[in-house]
């Protein structure tokens, strides 16, 4: 119960209530909405999610805007803002570990490299924006797969965007974050297969508090909570790892 001492010395429930404006990774988009209510009701804060990809987040606060916090998807992003200044140094840590997947919205198709191999329009989020979809480049490459499928894959902005591809029938396979069609340990959205872990490097997804926080109390305990028994069984609930 020690981090429950440390925030409620960060921030009293009444008395001191903020906002916490939160830049957050795409695939974490419904954990981080489930560990934003719970932050609400123990503190009284409130918490604003913003959610795309790490990339574009990046670029953003490079320009100034006026985020708290960084839920990154990568542990790379949050180590370069600490590095130039536009985080808080020491703030950043690993809350979850990603796991990558090829997803299909029809039942029984997304079967590894067999369904890769025969598949129409393949979608990744852009690997230049998106850890994710720089793994999924990595798995396709070590597998092998670069040449044959190459002209077939289409981009999404971010994790988000490229779910929604495959959703929708414009793509018939989406490499995607495990998070995206998992809740309370179960998958109950049409095919997937779980990418080895051997063919792309760990995903390990850090946070940050940034520089330009102006709630810095409540930026600071909103990270507190991230690190929480609470939030974790949240973030295993939607298939991540624990680091």
């Amino acid at each position: 119960m020690l981090y429950r001492i440390i925030l409620l010395m960060l921030f009293s429930h009444a008395a001191f209530a903020g906002e916490v404006k939160a830049a957050v990774a795409a695939n974490f988009a419904a954990p981080a909405k489930q560990i934003a209510a719970l932050f609400e009701k123990e503190t009284g804060n409130r918490v604003s999610l913003s959610t795309g990809a790490t990339g574009k987040f990046y670029a953003q606060i490079r320009e100034g805007a006026p985020f708290d916090v960084l839920l990154a998807a990568d542990e790379d992003t949050p180590e370069l803002l600490e590095q130039q200044g536009l985080a808080v140094a020491g703030s950043s840590f690993v809350y979850a570990l990603g796991k990558l997947v090829l997803w299909s919205s029809t039942p029984g198709y997304a079967d590894g490299s067999d369904s890769l191999k025969a598949a129409g329009r393949i979608a990744i989020a852009d690997p230049k924006l998106a850890p994710y979809g720089r793994a999924a480049m990595e798995a396709l490459q070590n597998m092998g797969l670069m040449q044959k499928v190459g002209s077939r894959v289409v981009t999404g902005e971010s994790i988000g965007q490229t779910y929604q591809f495959a959703a929708s029938g414009n793509a018939r396979l989406a490499f995607i974050a495990l998070s995206q069609i998992m809740q309370d340990g179960r998958v109950s959205k049409g095919s997937w297969w779980l990418v080895p872990e051997s063919l792309y490097r760990p995903i390990r997804q850090a946070a940050v508090e940034l520089a330009s926080a102006k709630d810095r109390k409540a930026a600071a305990a909103f990270l507190t909570f991230l690190k929480g028994p609470e939030a974790a069984a949240i973030i295993r609930s939607y298939g991540y790892g624990m680091p």
